[in-house]
């Protein structure tokens, strides 16, 4: 229904060259058009179109003389990856009951994103509520909020909000003031205080990879982060462009993640696919501190009815820190 709103918009902005849009044309047009009205003219067709001029009046001329603008067929379509996709809003939904804390989703996102263990953009914590209460496991990501604290506070458009939600970071514009770290409510973002650490891989094989990018300070997609400029999770904009799933979502082993459009009303982990809205009803699904007014894009179920226990997640579970940082043979192709 919005795609056939959009095409008869369209249609209808086309048809307004011919029945009343004379600004299309341009001041020099409408002055000519003018000259000939008030001159007589023996070579008119027999053919007049109506334009409106720019004081609102009617005026009727030669269709010879009327040009019509041509639009472009996908000027509302065509990706740009500042201004993400139009007509889309991406969400993700964690499932809590299915988190083990296997950790191969932060593998994987600190594989393809070359981030090192200590500034994992991904993070697993583990919760308990009171001494009373069980504990579980709890995956963190960047939150992309639709009222985001970070894009208001940047000085230099460094951190911005796509048209499809995706809060990102132009690494090319930052200037290191970390205004955003400290607007950020969900502490979400971590600071490359030295050149990262990108295990044995040389600067040859950065300058490689780092080459084969349009704009890599914004789609990552495997290129390395950059001192004195914050990071975070960004939701992994290369792979949605290329219509893949985040690289957290597919390296999950137990379904944890769901990634999908909110205007579809779809959101999947790979396996199965499901409805957003009512998935949020049946599990009771929550945003944090959504009181704050961020508008968060992410969504937890509660760890309720769990389907693995607490305990073997212990075993993978190191206090305040990560994994280890990739080396050249983890590179991903």
């Amino acid at each position: 229904m919005m795609e056939d709103n959009k095409n008869s918009r369209r249609k209808f902005l086309d048809k307004g060259l011919k029945i009343g849009f004379a600004s299309a044309i341009g001041g020099l047009g409408l002055s000519q058009l003018s000259e000939k009205l008030g001159a007589s003219n023996k070579t008119d067709s027999k053919d007049k179109v109506e334009l409106m001029t720019t004081d609102g009046s009617i005026i009727k001329v030669d269709a010879s003389e009327v040009i019509e603008i041509e639009h472009s067929e996908d000027h509302d379509t065509k990706y740009n990856v500042r201004e993400g996709f139009p007509n889309r809003k991406f969400v993700m939904v964690i499932d809590l009951a299915k988190c083990k804390n296997a950790l191969k989703c932060v593998v994987a996102c600190n594989k393809h994103h070359y981030v090192t263990g200590e500034n994992a953009w991904l993070k697993v914590h583990k919760m308990q509520e009171s001494k009373d209460t069980a504990p579980y496991w709890m995956p963190r990501t960047c939150m992309h909020c639709d009222q985001p604290a970070c894009v208001t506070v940047c000085p230099v458009d460094a951190t911005f909000k796509r048209r499809d939600g995706l809060v990102l970071i132009d690494n090319e514009r930052c200037i290191g003031c970390r205004f955003c770290m400290a607007a950020c409510p969900y502490s979400i973002r971590v600071f490359n205080w030295s050149e990262p650490e990108q295990g044995e891989m040389s600067e040859i094989t950065l300058n490689m990879v780092d080459g084969c990018h349009d704009n890599p300070s914004i789609e990552y997609a495997g290129v390395p982060s950059r001192k004195g400029t914050p990071d975070k999770c960004d939701f992994c904009p290369h792979q949605i462009h290329e219509n893949e799933l985040p690289h957290c979502v597919t390296a999950c082993p137990n379904g944890v993640f769901y990634f999908g459009d909110k205007y579809e009303d779809t959101v999947t982990n790979g396996e199965e696919t499901l409805r957003l809205s009512k998935l949020l009803k049946d599990k009771a699904g929550y945003r944090l501190l959504e009181e704050l007014g961020t508008a968060p894009s992410v969504y937890y179920l509660p760890p309720v009815n769990r389907l693995v226990e607490f305990d073997k997640g212990l075993e993978n579970y190191k206090e305040f820190e990560s994994v280890e940082k990739p080396t050249i043979s983890e590179k991903p192709e």
